[in-house]
């Protein structure tokens, strides 16, 4: 079977709740990858949203994700083929039950390096377990982000994860970086004993005890009210005592620099309306003051490299009429709105299905839009969304340097 013209599907190589893994032969390039099928159309739309942020992602402690692939068959993600055995099957083959204090830890680390530079560009993998950490000869690399959604019993509510390493508030749909501390807490525990913990259940070694530095980092970590578990990453493993030490990732936010100090608040300030949002992709624009035409700024996730110094003229598409009239627009299938400017869609490679634009007003006048393209969980925007978006753009504004005074010549591109 050739997917997308281009990828050989071979052999299933894994399986999940989802759907299945393939190892598959790219025939433009001769290389073998990794390639997930997902048939259920209840998931289509937040697969394809997800594949285009996780696309970008950059880390090598993070599984690479090539190309997604959309048919009447479902959703294809396109992925690194990654040798190796998965953590769950080296601690099945090398535990006795678990994998030793030592061994545990380093694998704790490399797991944490992947979730700090994840949570660092608002993505959530809200799935980790030892099954989702593949050994590679260079140590773990972090696969499947928080594709297994299942219904639960019919009413709607989705739960996210998997047993004995699922945070008790993914029983309701809600994940945020305290979910994946919990999911690492508990893959550190299952390397340890051999089995997941169980809620309220105090850490030990069998046979033996913790260091008790050691055993109060994974139960605080493990703790079932969020409000209470330890805050993030960095913080469990330097209660291990294995400290981060920096992200070896690219950053997801590019920003125009015109004037000097605008760039990194600007870049904050994207990457947080993206995560306010739950956005896949977040850009503030600003009009030239010669022609009218929207210069992009900054852009966060998918299609920010193409984004970042586009020019749309005045009044064109749906940040354009935003401009023009001052209004904000909420579209639940912009593909379809006579608005929409399909050909500069075209030119980013991404082509999204909703999209939020709210004004950016500098002294009683409209200087700009802010745009968000995509909810995460592939639900249109709405009310209390465009309510979020118009206080963010209310800050945008009022950073210094944010607008500047002619958005024709850059300084430079900045990613942060």
């Amino acid at each position: 079977m050739l997917l997308g013209g281009r990828y050989e599907l071979g052999q299933p190589i894994g399986a999940g709740a989802m759907g299945t893994v393939h190892r598959a032969r790219d025939q433009e390039t001769g290389r073998d990858v990794a390639v997930k099928r997902v048939s259920d159309p209840r998931h289509a739309r937040r697969l394809e949203i997800e594949a285009r942020v996780l696309a970008r992602l950059c880390h090598p402690r993070v599984v690479e994700y090539l190309d997604h692939v959309v048919d009447d068959r479902g959703v294809h993600l396109v992925m690194a083929l990654v040798e190796g055995d998965d953590l769950a099957a080296v601690i099945r083959r090398d535990g006795s039950p678990g994998l030793g204090l030592g061994a545990s830890l380093d694998f704790g680390v490399q797991a944490g390096e992947a979730l700090h530079y994840i949570h660092g560009e608002h993505t959530i993998h809200r799935d980790v377990k030892p099954e989702n950490l593949l050994l590679s000869a260079d140590g773990l690399v972090l696969v499947d982000f928080g594709i297994a959604r299942e219904d639960l019993d019919g009413t709607g509510t989705m739960a996210v994860g998997s047993p004995g390493f699922m945070a008790p508030e993914s029983l309701t749909g809600e994940a945020t970086t305290r979910t994946d501390v919990f999911g690492l807490a508990a893959t550190v525990w299952a390397m340890l004993h051999g089995r997941p913990p169980r809620i309220g259940e105090k850490a030990r070694v069998p046979g033996g005890t913790l260091p008790p530095e050691i055993a109060e980092a994974l139960d605080d970590a493990l703790d079932p009210d969020p409000a209470r578990r330890t805050v993030d990453v960095a913080e469990f493993l330097e209660r291990l005592g294995r400290p981060l030490d920096g992200s070896a990732g690219r950053p997801l936010t590019l920003v125009i620099e015109t004037e000097r100090g605008a760039a990194e608040p600007l870049a904050a300030l994207t990457r947080a309306s993206a995560a306010v949002l739950d956005a896949a992709a977040v850009s503030i624009a600003v009009a030239d003051p010669v022609d009218g035409a929207l210069v992009y700024r900054a852009a966060w996730g998918a299609g920010a490299d193409e984004v970042l110094g586009l020019r749309l003229a005045h009044g064109v598409g749906l940040a354009g009429a935003v401009h023009v009239d001052g209004r904000p627009v909420c579209v639940g299938d912009c593909r379809s709105d006579p608005r929409f400017a399909a050909d500069a869609a075209d030119r980013t490679g991404y082509i999204p299905h909703t999209m939020l634009v709210v004004p950016l007003r500098a002294r009683g006048e409209v200087v700009g839009v802010l745009s968000a393209l995509d909810r995460r969980d592939g639900a249109p925007f709405d009310a209390d969304d465009e309510r979020r978006a118009e206080a963010l753009a209310e800050l945008t504004v009022a950073l210094p340097g944010a607008v500047p005074r002619s958005a024709t010549a850059p300084t430079g591109t900045v990613r942060l």
